[in-house]
């Protein structure tokens, strides 16, 4: 299965999760993500607008790197996928779920917390997962401890990460991304202040890439 998507939010090293009550403004969102240089979005299912905000996400902005989140069932991918959803991402690890999505090429990044949910994640093949909840389980020392028996796997920490401790995660080696809901900020998002949301996005970005500057030198 091609993962070039896994790849390109990787680069990005921001996952920001979407929780909308409605889609109304899920297109101005999707641009403003995109202006703001972080164009990743994981939609989460925790609402029932959902469906809607991605297909509207999608359709507003066709490079944005737009996925689901929260997904539990094989329904809930196949939604992503009729959606114009690239990716699934999940709170824990269900065999049913990641089997379908490999089996329709829609890259899957299921959630783990302990060695044994690692194991069948590479039995599945899998080279990237989730790490949720982080910050309850152990955060930054866990995965400094998986690391060195999971050399082969990054993580996606997500949970209790927030601006203050994302230097943190983001130091880290086996660290792709981080997510978390501290992207958009809550406050510009209930104001419609998409053109700060894109400010702040840059922002941050310029903060991801000097992490990553100084994790490499």
């Amino acid at each position: 299965m091609n993962n070039q998507i896994f790849e390109d939010i990787a680069a990005v090293g921001i996952v920001p999760l979407i929780v909308m009550n409605e889609a109304a403004d899920a297109a101005a969102l999707a641009q403003a993500l995109c202006a703001g240089q972080i164009p990743v979005a994981e939609v989460t299912f925790r609402t029932a607008a959902a469906r809607e905000v991605m297909y509207e996400m999608a359709k507003s902005c066709p490079q944005l790197l737009l996925g689901a989140g929260t997904v539990h069932s094989i329904e809930q991918a196949r939604m992503t996928l009729d959606c114009g959803g690239k990716f699934v991402i999940t709170p824990g690890l269900n065999p049913k779920v990641v089997d379908w999505c490999l089996s329709h090429e829609l890259p899957v990044c299921p959630g783990t917390v302990t060695p044994s949910d690692l194991e069948v994640a590479l039995d599945f093949g899998l080279s990237l997962v989730k790490f949720f909840p982080a910050e309850a389980y152990g955060g930054v020392k866990t995965l400094k401890a998986l690391k060195g028996p999971y050399a082969q796997l990054k993580f996606i920490p997500t949970g209790g990460v927030n601006l203050g401790n994302l230097k943190d995660y983001l130091s880290l080696e086996n660290v792709a991304a981080a997510g978390g809901s501290f992207v958009p900020d809550e406050k510009q998002l209930s104001a419609r202040d998409f053109a700060g949301i894109s400010a702040s996005c840059q922002a941050l970005q310029k903060q991801v890439q000097s992490i990553r500057s100084a994790r490499a030198a």
